[in-house]
């Protein structure tokens, strides 16, 4: 059963994760840099997050996405913030959905922390060669 969650887990997971631009922010990348340190981590967000909660019904990838990226801008967490805009761009968001839903959430957590995940959000652009014009 676990070798079976965990595979389930790891194909939802690649359904977000870009592997041709190793200079972007993955899980499987960040599951790597915790192998020495807490090499269970790895199979949690693979078994846990990605196998139980992201394989659930009712939501499709790009609106679970985006749902996690205003979760991240709202708490100020801008390296997972990194890490999801670019799961949300491989999941099929466009540039201006990121940020137009960033934008929406001035009201709800303040100028700061938008203003943090929008330059987040320009830093992923440019890794992932995003136009400008795509974001207007």
């Amino acid at each position: 059963m676990s070798e079976q969650r965990y595979q389930h887990g790891l194909d939802k997971l690649m359904e977000y994760t870009l592997t041709d631009n190793k200079n972007i922010s993955t899980h499987l990348k960040i599951s790597d840099d915790l192998q020495d340190i807490a090499p269970d981590v790895a199979k949690y967000i693979i078994e846990f997050a990605y196998g139980d909660i992201y394989s659930r019904s009712g939501l499709s990838n790009e609106r679970r996405a985006l749902v996690t990226i205003s979760s991240l801008v709202t708490q100020g967490t801008e390296p997972q913030l990194e890490l999801h805009l670019n799961t949300g761009l491989t999941a099929g968001l466009s540039p201006k959905e990121i940020v137009e839903s960033i934008i929406q959430l001035i009201p709800y957590t303040g100028f700061p922390r938008v203003l943090n995940a929008l330059n987040v959000a320009k830093k992923v652009f440019a890794q992932r060669d995003v136009k400008k014009e795509s974001v207007q």
